[in-house]
Protein backbone atom coordinates (compact mmCIF):
# COMPACT_ATOMS: atom_id res chain seq x y z
CA UNK A 1 0.00 0.00 0.00
CA UNK A 2 2.75 2.53 0.94
CA UNK A 3 4.97 1.87 -2.05
CA UNK A 4 1.28 2.34 -4.35
CA UNK A 5 1.00 5.56 -2.26
CA UNK A 6 4.12 6.79 -3.12
CA UNK A 7 3.54 5.81 -6.66
CA UNK A 8 0.64 8.13 -7.14
CA UNK A 9 1.90 11.05 -5.58
CA UNK A 10 4.84 10.48 -7.90
CA UNK A 11 2.84 10.37 -10.87
CA UNK A 12 0.32 13.47 -9.26
CA UNK A 13 3.30 15.76 -9.85
CA UNK A 14 2.37 15.92 -13.30
CA UNK A 15 -1.06 16.82 -12.45
CA UNK A 16 -0.31 19.30 -10.24
CA UNK A 17 2.03 21.06 -12.66
CA UNK A 18 -0.73 20.81 -15.02
CA UNK A 19 -3.55 22.00 -13.25
CA UNK A 20 -2.11 24.84 -11.41
CA UNK A 21 -1.56 26.65 -15.14
CA UNK A 22 -5.23 27.27 -14.72
CA UNK A 23 -5.78 27.58 -11.16
CA UNK A 24 -3.87 29.10 -7.89
CA UNK A 25 -2.06 26.60 -5.42
CA UNK A 26 -4.39 27.11 -3.00
CA UNK A 27 -7.64 26.94 -5.24
CA UNK A 28 -6.00 23.31 -6.56
CA UNK A 29 -5.60 22.33 -2.92
CA UNK A 30 -9.22 23.32 -2.04
CA UNK A 31 -10.64 21.45 -4.50
CA UNK A 32 -8.73 18.44 -4.68
CA UNK A 33 -8.90 17.78 -0.75
CA UNK A 34 -12.37 18.24 -1.45
CA UNK A 35 -12.72 15.76 -3.90
CA UNK A 36 -10.39 13.21 -1.76
CA UNK A 37 -12.87 13.52 0.94
CA UNK A 38 -16.18 13.38 -1.13
CA UNK A 39 -14.47 10.09 -3.00
CA UNK A 40 -14.37 8.47 0.33
CA UNK A 41 -17.74 8.93 1.68
CA UNK A 42 -19.20 6.19 -0.41
CA UNK A 43 -16.75 3.92 0.33
CA UNK A 44 -17.93 4.16 3.82
CA UNK A 45 -21.52 4.08 3.45
CA UNK A 46 -20.49 0.97 1.09
CA UNK A 47 -19.06 -1.10 4.37
CA UNK A 48 -21.66 0.39 6.62
CA UNK A 49 -19.97 2.58 8.27
CA UNK A 50 -16.73 -0.31 9.04
CA UNK A 51 -14.27 1.04 6.84
CA UNK A 52 -11.54 -1.13 8.30
CA UNK A 53 -11.48 -4.83 8.66
CA UNK A 54 -10.45 -5.10 12.06
CA UNK A 55 -12.40 -2.90 14.99
CA UNK A 56 -11.15 -0.02 16.09
CA UNK A 57 -10.79 -0.15 19.90
CA UNK A 58 -10.30 4.60 20.16
CA UNK A 59 -13.32 6.66 20.61
CA UNK A 60 -15.01 8.92 18.24
CA UNK A 61 -12.70 11.57 20.32
CA UNK A 62 -9.38 9.59 19.04
CA UNK A 63 -11.12 9.44 15.97
CA UNK A 64 -11.90 13.53 15.20
CA UNK A 65 -8.31 14.64 16.80
CA UNK A 66 -6.56 12.41 14.70
CA UNK A 67 -8.47 13.98 12.05
CA UNK A 68 -7.68 17.16 12.86
CA UNK A 69 -4.44 17.16 13.23
CA UNK A 70 -3.66 15.35 10.54
CA UNK A 71 -5.94 17.54 8.44
CA UNK A 72 -3.89 20.75 9.84
CA UNK A 73 -0.48 19.00 9.53
CA UNK A 74 -1.38 18.72 5.69
CA UNK A 75 -2.51 22.04 5.10
CA UNK A 76 0.47 23.77 6.83
CA UNK A 77 2.98 21.41 5.17
CA UNK A 78 1.43 22.54 1.23
CA UNK A 79 1.22 26.15 2.39
CA UNK A 80 5.03 26.01 3.16
CA UNK A 81 5.99 23.92 0.51
CA UNK A 82 4.32 26.17 -1.92
CA UNK A 83 5.43 29.59 -0.19
CA UNK A 84 8.84 28.20 -0.56
CA UNK A 85 8.65 27.35 -3.86
CA UNK A 86 8.79 31.15 -4.66
CA UNK A 87 12.37 31.37 -3.56
CA UNK A 88 13.95 28.54 -4.12
CA UNK A 89 13.84 25.45 -6.97
CA UNK A 90 11.50 22.58 -7.60
CA UNK A 91 14.48 19.94 -6.92
CA UNK A 92 15.52 21.79 -3.76
CA UNK A 93 11.77 21.72 -2.53
CA UNK A 94 11.03 18.12 -3.66
CA UNK A 95 14.55 17.30 -1.33
CA UNK A 96 14.20 19.36 1.49
CA UNK A 97 10.22 18.03 1.59
CA UNK A 98 11.50 14.19 1.35
CA UNK A 99 14.32 14.95 4.53
CA UNK A 100 11.05 13.44 6.67
CA UNK A 101 12.86 10.07 6.21
CA UNK A 102 15.90 11.52 8.59
CA UNK A 103 13.49 13.62 10.92
CA UNK A 104 10.96 10.26 11.59
CA UNK A 105 13.19 8.44 13.25
CA UNK A 106 15.16 11.56 15.24
CA UNK A 107 11.25 12.03 16.37
CA UNK A 108 11.06 8.28 17.53
CA UNK A 109 14.03 8.73 19.16
CA UNK A 110 12.16 11.68 21.19
CA UNK A 111 9.36 9.81 21.82
CA UNK A 112 11.25 6.50 22.96
CA UNK A 113 11.34 4.23 19.79
CA UNK A 114 14.51 2.89 19.02
CA UNK A 115 15.01 2.03 15.33
CA UNK A 116 18.46 -0.65 14.53
CA UNK A 117 21.53 0.86 12.88
CA UNK A 118 20.62 -0.49 9.48
CA UNK A 119 17.00 1.91 9.13
CA UNK A 120 19.32 4.71 10.45
CA UNK A 121 21.69 3.56 7.66
CA UNK A 122 18.82 3.37 5.22
CA UNK A 123 17.67 6.64 6.65
CA UNK A 124 21.03 8.26 5.71
CA UNK A 125 21.71 6.31 2.58
CA UNK A 126 18.10 7.62 1.34
CA UNK A 127 18.33 11.51 1.89
CA UNK A 128 22.11 10.83 -0.33
CA UNK A 129 19.55 9.72 -2.81
CA UNK A 130 17.70 12.16 -2.59
CA UNK A 131 19.98 14.61 -2.81
CA UNK A 132 21.14 13.22 -6.57
CA UNK A 133 17.50 13.14 -7.63
CA UNK A 134 16.29 16.48 -6.84
CA UNK A 135 19.32 18.99 -6.72
CA UNK A 136 20.94 19.68 -9.89
CA UNK A 137 22.37 23.44 -9.07
CA UNK A 138 23.72 23.02 -6.10
CA UNK A 139 22.54 23.84 -2.64
CA UNK A 140 22.49 26.93 -0.38
CA UNK A 141 19.90 27.67 2.50
CA UNK A 142 17.89 30.68 2.33
CA UNK A 143 14.34 31.64 2.83
CA UNK A 144 12.74 29.35 0.38
CA UNK A 145 14.57 26.71 2.05
CA UNK A 146 13.37 27.00 5.54
CA UNK A 147 10.00 27.24 4.52
CA UNK A 148 10.18 23.80 3.17
CA UNK A 149 11.89 22.56 5.98
CA UNK A 150 8.93 23.47 7.80
CA UNK A 151 7.24 21.82 5.43
CA UNK A 152 9.14 18.40 5.99
CA UNK A 153 8.57 18.64 10.16
CA UNK A 154 5.13 19.45 9.42
CA UNK A 155 4.76 15.69 7.41
CA UNK A 156 6.97 14.39 10.18
CA UNK A 157 4.28 15.13 12.40
CA UNK A 158 1.85 13.65 10.03
CA UNK A 159 3.50 10.28 10.04
CA UNK A 160 3.76 10.45 13.59
CA UNK A 161 0.44 11.06 14.49
CA UNK A 162 -1.27 8.56 12.14
CA UNK A 163 1.76 5.52 13.51
CA UNK A 164 0.08 6.49 17.06
CA UNK A 165 -3.35 6.59 15.89
CA UNK A 166 -3.75 4.14 12.79
CA UNK A 167 -4.24 1.30 15.04
CA UNK A 168 -6.97 2.65 17.39
CA UNK A 169 -9.07 4.76 14.59
CA UNK A 170 -10.64 3.70 11.48
CA UNK A 171 -8.41 4.06 8.99
CA UNK A 172 -10.35 5.17 6.18
CA UNK A 173 -12.69 7.27 8.17
CA UNK A 174 -9.51 9.26 9.46
CA UNK A 175 -8.43 9.87 6.11
CA UNK A 176 -12.52 11.04 5.00
CA UNK A 177 -11.59 13.65 7.77
CA UNK A 178 -8.23 15.18 7.28
CA UNK A 179 -9.25 15.66 3.90
CA UNK A 180 -12.74 18.07 4.72
CA UNK A 181 -10.80 19.72 7.64
CA UNK A 182 -7.25 20.59 4.97
CA UNK A 183 -10.12 21.46 2.07
CA UNK A 184 -12.26 23.58 4.51
CA UNK A 185 -9.05 25.80 5.65
CA UNK A 186 -7.37 25.60 1.93
CA UNK A 187 -10.97 27.57 1.30
CA UNK A 188 -10.50 30.07 3.56
CA UNK A 189 -7.34 31.40 2.42
CA UNK A 190 -8.19 30.59 -1.30
CA UNK A 191 -11.10 33.36 -0.93
CA UNK A 192 -8.72 35.60 1.13
CA UNK A 193 -5.86 35.63 -1.08
CA UNK A 194 -6.71 34.12 -4.26
CA UNK A 195 -9.79 35.03 -7.19
CA UNK A 196 -11.34 31.77 -7.37
CA UNK A 197 -13.61 30.34 -11.02
CA UNK A 198 -15.55 27.97 -11.65
CA UNK A 199 -14.85 28.17 -15.15
CA UNK A 200 -11.17 28.09 -14.66
CA UNK A 201 -11.21 25.11 -12.55
CA UNK A 202 -13.32 22.60 -14.76
CA UNK A 203 -10.86 23.76 -17.77
CA UNK A 204 -8.39 21.49 -15.31
CA UNK A 205 -10.95 19.13 -14.55
CA UNK A 206 -8.82 15.90 -15.21
CA UNK A 207 -5.60 16.61 -13.05
CA UNK A 208 -7.75 18.10 -10.39
CA UNK A 209 -10.03 15.01 -10.14
CA UNK A 210 -6.73 12.78 -10.54
CA UNK A 211 -4.64 14.71 -7.80
CA UNK A 212 -8.35 14.17 -5.65
CA UNK A 213 -9.65 11.26 -6.29
CA UNK A 214 -6.61 9.46 -6.62
CA UNK A 215 -3.51 11.03 -4.97
CA UNK A 216 -5.76 12.63 -2.08
CA UNK A 217 -8.40 9.61 -1.81
CA UNK A 218 -6.65 6.63 -2.66
CA UNK A 219 -2.58 7.69 -1.73
CA UNK A 220 -3.62 9.33 1.92
CA UNK A 221 -5.68 6.47 2.36
CA UNK A 222 -2.97 3.83 1.58
CA UNK A 223 -0.63 5.52 3.80
CA UNK A 224 -3.22 5.54 7.07
CA UNK A 225 -3.64 1.57 6.47
CA UNK A 226 -0.23 0.96 5.56
CA UNK A 227 1.22 2.46 8.39
CA UNK A 228 -0.72 0.10 10.80
CA UNK A 229 1.77 -2.99 9.80
CA UNK A 230 4.84 -0.72 9.50
CA UNK A 231 7.39 0.69 11.46
CA UNK A 232 7.15 4.47 10.90
CA UNK A 233 10.45 5.06 9.85
CA UNK A 234 10.33 2.29 7.14
CA UNK A 235 7.12 3.69 6.34
CA UNK A 236 8.73 6.90 5.67
CA UNK A 237 11.60 5.47 3.28
CA UNK A 238 8.76 3.70 0.97
CA UNK A 239 7.01 6.92 0.63
CA UNK A 240 9.96 8.68 -0.28
CA UNK A 241 9.92 6.62 -3.33
CA UNK A 242 7.28 9.30 -4.58
CA UNK A 243 10.44 11.41 -5.76
CA UNK A 244 11.69 8.10 -7.63
CA UNK A 245 8.20 8.08 -9.31
CA UNK A 246 8.16 11.33 -9.88
CA UNK A 247 11.35 11.49 -11.71
CA UNK A 248 9.92 8.52 -13.49
CA UNK A 249 6.98 9.86 -15.05
CA UNK A 250 8.60 13.12 -15.80
CA UNK A 251 10.64 10.98 -17.76
CA UNK A 252 7.41 8.79 -19.46
CA UNK A 253 4.87 11.69 -20.06
CA UNK A 254 6.66 14.87 -19.61
CA UNK A 255 9.53 13.61 -21.77
CA UNK A 256 12.36 15.04 -19.56
CA UNK A 257 15.66 13.34 -19.53
CA UNK A 258 17.53 11.88 -16.97
CA UNK A 259 21.16 12.51 -16.19
CA UNK A 260 23.31 9.99 -14.39
CA UNK A 261 22.89 11.38 -11.17
CA UNK A 262 19.31 10.63 -11.33
CA UNK A 263 19.95 6.90 -12.04
CA UNK A 264 22.53 6.53 -9.48
CA UNK A 265 19.41 8.12 -7.02
CA UNK A 266 17.40 5.67 -7.77
CA UNK A 267 19.56 2.84 -7.31
CA UNK A 268 20.50 3.99 -3.89
CA UNK A 269 17.06 4.73 -2.89
CA UNK A 270 16.29 1.20 -3.59
CA UNK A 271 19.16 -0.04 -1.47
CA UNK A 272 18.66 2.03 1.03
CA UNK A 273 14.56 0.77 1.18
CA UNK A 274 16.20 -3.10 0.83
CA UNK A 275 18.75 -2.66 3.83
CA UNK A 276 16.06 -0.61 6.01
CA UNK A 277 13.80 -3.72 6.05
CA UNK A 278 16.81 -6.55 6.73
CA UNK A 279 15.40 -8.29 9.10
CA UNK A 280 16.76 -7.76 12.69
CA UNK A 281 17.61 -9.96 16.11
CA UNK A 282 16.38 -8.45 19.02
CA UNK A 283 16.25 -10.05 22.30
CA UNK A 284 16.15 -13.54 20.55
CA UNK A 285 13.32 -12.56 18.53
CA UNK A 286 13.87 -12.44 14.66
CA UNK A 287 12.85 -10.12 12.08
CA UNK A 288 11.89 -6.83 14.48
CA UNK A 289 12.04 -4.12 12.47
CA UNK A 290 12.07 -1.56 15.25
CA UNK A 291 11.29 -2.01 19.85
CA UNK A 292 9.35 0.52 21.05
CA UNK A 293 10.25 1.82 24.99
Amino acid sequence: MLVCAAMIWGSAFVAQSVGMEYVGPFTFQAVRSLLGGLALLPVIALLGGKASAEPSPGTRKDLWTAGLVCGLCLFVASSLQQMGLLYTSAGKSGFITALYVVLVPCAGLLLGKRAPLTVWAGALLAATALYLLCVKDGFSVGRGELLTLGCALCFTCHIMVIDHFSGRVDGVKLSCIQFFVCAGLAFVVTFLFEKPSLAAVLRCWLPICYAGVLSCGVGYTFQILGQRDTNPTVASLLMSLESVFAVIFGAILLHERLMGQEYAGCVLMFAAIVLAQLPQKNKGTAGTICTSD
